[in-house]
Parts: structure tokens; sequence; C-alpha cells
């Protein structure tokens, strides 16, 4: 697991006093009643105690907050160290208010099911070291070779983020969550950092790996889980988990077929489940951001970075960033690969063939930074990571699968798709009909206000560097685990099964 300290503060030393019959000696000329001294100091003792009284009735609160320690290379893993301070009156209010949908307990879940991954980072996969993707709490690398595509007072913010370090991003911050309870009897939720995602992509490729290996962390963390006194007390529905791949890779009915059988594990089922793509027809799964390479560490990058990219002059109409699917028969990427290349005066193609794409490259950003529009069809699966990057870059994604994003994503995009997106039916393309004829129809007026929308939802669909987040600011984070409250307080008294 990732180990936390838990430090109580240092009481302080007891003041010396003098002895009673000292103390009685040295008062006794005082508190004479003929003393005028006596019933000054009379009067101040009964101030001091109507004042008390009053301070009594108020709510009083003990904040505390979290930060990381630092472990052995090759990653900084967080931990916990608490200082409590006593709030002033005056902070009381402000406190109270920070946490109105509750708190969130993370479970202590032993190494296996995080923190070794992570220390074994090259074996998960068996081609290349994922080590360094996963460096950085999650972010990865720095994005240093975008020094000539972003402002340089941003260089910091971008990383090389891989598109599955959602889990490690997760735990990082939920660790210094200002919501996190170190009691559980008093939260709301339960978090279980186990890295599912990381841990079944390590089979999923690799020769001769068995139902059983895939299966083998999900199933240990459920017997951990079911044997702790809250789980059982709303048996799962308080509970949630972060898990870095799509719900289709914990979905696997037969033990030849592709994945794990995670999700149907009978300990899952009432068990919300954050993931990248999620089964629209499952009320468990929730569908969160992919992890882009953007992660700003205050509000000022933030608005630095939409105003760079709502001035930014932008010279192709639309643009296709990806490549085709050889075995796939009828493949639409290919097809719209053919139709950008045939309307090479308005479309702009990176052909990311190979694995041109899949670290990160200056040219996807900046093809993206150059379009008014980009085209996103399904990926591998419904979703695709560059449906993230793309809006990061101010671009307003055209789509041609109603899953790919508005069946997907409702809590971190806007309830209306066609202020912030183009959808063109896919068949209507497949017949013959012209992209770029209809994205031209759309005026320079209507152009500027779904890029406005797109640029104003950017902190929504970003992860923040801080592990405590932004003071202001609601990143992907803070939207998905305030939803997940939410959704349990709204169940709190109603139908389970």
């Amino acid at each position: 697991m990732l180990p936390y300290f838990h430090n109580s503060p240092l009481k302080p030393k007891t003041p010396d006093i003098p002895d009673r019959k000292s103390l009685i000696y040295f008062l006794q000329p005082l508190l004479s009643f003929h003393n005028p001294r006596t019933w000054l100091i009379l009067t101040i003792l009964l101030l001091q105690i109507l004042l008390l009284l009053n301070v009594r009735s108020l709510p009083f609160s003990i904040y505390i907050t979290s930060h990381p320690h630092h472990i052995p290379p090759p990653f900084t893993l967080p931990t916990t160290s608490s200082a409590a301070a006593i709030l002033t009156i005056t902070e009381v209010d402000t406190i109270t208010n920070l946490c109105p949908l509750g708190k969130v307990y993370v479970y202590d879940l032993p190494q296996l099911f995080n923190a070794e991954l992570i220390q074994n980072c090259h074996e998960l996969n068996p081609w290349i070291s994922p080590c360094e993707a996963l460096s950085n709490d999650g972010f990865g690398g720095r994005a240093t070779g975008l020094s000539k595509v972003v402002p340089e007072s941003l260089i910091g913010s971008w990383h090389w983020t891989d598109q599955f370090a959602l889990e490690l991003i997760y735990h990082n911050r939920m660790v210094n969550y200002r919501c996190r309870t170190m009691e559980p009897e008093s939260a709301t939720a339960f978090y279980i950092p186990l890295y599912a995602g990381l841990a079944v992509g390590k089979y999923l490729f690799k020769k001769n790996s068995s139902a059983k290996d895939r299966d083998m962390h999900c199933e240990l963390m459920l017997i951990w889980v079911q044997n702790q006194t809250y789980m059982k007390r709303k048996n799962g529905w308080d509970h949630f988990i972060s898990m870095g791949r799509i719900s289709w890779d914990f979905r696997r009915s037969k033990d030849k077929d592709w994945g794990s059988s995670c999700i149907y594990m009978p300990g899952m089922r009432n068990i919300t489940r954050l993931l990248i793509e999620k089964n629209p027809w499952d009320y468990f799964d929730i569908g969160v951001p992919y992890p882009t390479g953007f992660h700003p560490s205050t509000a000022n990058d933030i608005t630095q970075w939409q105003n760079f990219v709502r001035s930014r002059e932008r010279k192709t109409l639309f643009c296709f960033v990806g490549a085709t699917r050889g075995l796939i028969k009828n493949d639409f990427r290919g097809l719209l690969l053919s139709h950008c290349y045939s309307e090479s005066d308005s479309c702009r193609v990176l052909d990311c063939a190979g694995s041109k794409c899949s670290n990160g490259t200056s040219e996807i950003l900046e093809t993206f930074l150059d379009s008014d529009f980009c085209l996103q069809p399904r990926g591998d699966s419904f979703t695709r990571r560059s449906i993230f990057d793309c809006m990061v870059a101010g671009s307003i994604p055209v789509f041609f699968w109603k899953r790919t994003a508005y069946y997907q994503y409702e809590w971190f995009l806007p309830e209306e798709p066609e202020s912030y997106s183009v959808f063109i039916d896919r068949y209507e393309v497949k017949s013959g009909s012209s992209i770029k004829a209809v994205l031209e129809k759309f005026s320079k007026e209507q152009v500027k206000s779904m890029r406005e929308k797109v640029i104003e939802n950017i902190p929504k669909i970003v992860y923040a560097k801080p592990n405590g987040g932004i003071n202001g600011i609601k990143d992907a984070f803070d939207i998905a685990v305030e939803g997940v409250l939410r959704r349990i307080k709204k169940q709190e008294g109603g139908y389970k099964w």
C-alpha cells in the first residue's frame, strides 16, 4: 500500500507554578473585600466566565491537512503526516462548509495492490518500461519538447502523461484530499486504492498469462475489503474505486477471453467505479476524463492557458490525428484519413501509424492548436484520449458516435452537445457526405461561441498538479469525487439490492 504516518502534535510542556500555600499567601491581601483590587479581579473573572460560556455554544472544528513524504526512487508515493491546528472562531464557518457532501476514508491496502506495482514498474509492459511514464505522481516526465509550442511560463505544467495513469493520479490526490478523514466512522465514502488497470495490464500482453493471473489482484482485494467493518455497513454502496482502463477490460465472461472479470465478481456489485470509459448501462460505472499532458499548478496557469488558446490563430478548418486499424474491416478511421488527404487545403493530418504518437509529441498539440475542429472517431473502443487533448488545445471536437462522449462524461462536459461540439452521422460520411461542407456552414460567430464553451470547460477535464488541488478551482478529480459523494448521499435510505 501507500504508507502514511499520523503523528499527533506534541503536547505543550506544563508551565511551572508555585505551590498552593505560596499562591494563597500571595493572593490574600488582594482578595480582601475592602480592597478595590478585589472588585477589579472579580469583574475580570466574571467577564471571562461569560465569554467562555458563549464560546462553548459555537461549533468548533479541527482541520487536518496531510502531505506526501518521500519514498526512495524511482517514485514519490503519497503518504500522510497530520498536523492539527485549532482554528479561531472566525475560521470555523469556512471549515464547516468545506465538505458539505461528507468526507472520504482511504483504505490502508497492503502494498501488493498498489505500491509494489509501481516499484516493479518495469514488469508492467513486455515491450517497453512504463516507469518514466508513471513517474512524478503519475504525471510522467516533463514535456520538454513543447518549448516552441506553449508559452515558456507554462512549460512546467506539461508532462508526457500516460493515458492509463489514472489510478496513481487519483491515489496521490486522494490521500491529500481536503475532505479526507482518518476516522472511518465519520466517513461518507470509502476509497479503495487498488491499481486494477495496472495490475491487469501487466498480464494482457504477456505470453501464457492465465485468467487467474488477470483476476488475482481484484479477487484478493475483494477478500480483504469484505472483511472490513465498514464494507459490511452498506454492502459496498458507499465504496468507490478508480480503474485506469476502459470498463470492457474488466468484463471478461469466459476464461479464454480478453481482460479481467473484476467487475463481474460478486463483491464488486455495489462499488462505484471511476473509469476512462464506462458501460453506459451500468449505474456503477462513471466515465471520467482521460489524463492529458496539461497539469496546472495554480489558477493563474489555467487562466494563462485559456487566454493562449483563445487568442491562437487557427490556420486549418479541421484536422485528424490518428492511425488506421488495418485488421478492422471497413475501418472508419482509415476512411477519415483518406477524406482528410483529399481535402488537404482544409484538413491537416497527423498519421500516427506505428508508435509515432504513443508517448506524446509536440506535433499532436500543435495540430490541435492550429485547427478550428478536430475529428474524433471512436478509438480501439468507443472513446479515445484524443478527445481531451483536442479540447485542452481549444479545438472543437467532431463526433461520429454519440457513445464517444455524450453518453460517457456527463459530469464534465456541457449538457448541450451542440454548444461545444459537432455531430456528424458516420453513415452519412460512409455514403460520401463531405465533412468540409458541414463544417464550413458554421459562421465565425458560431465557431467562436463553441470554442469559448470548450475553453470554459478546460479546468473540468484536466488533473491539477498539486496533490492538494488548486484553491478555488474544481478540476476533473474534484468533480469526480464530489459526484460520487453526491450519489452516495442521494442513495442514503433508498433502495439497495
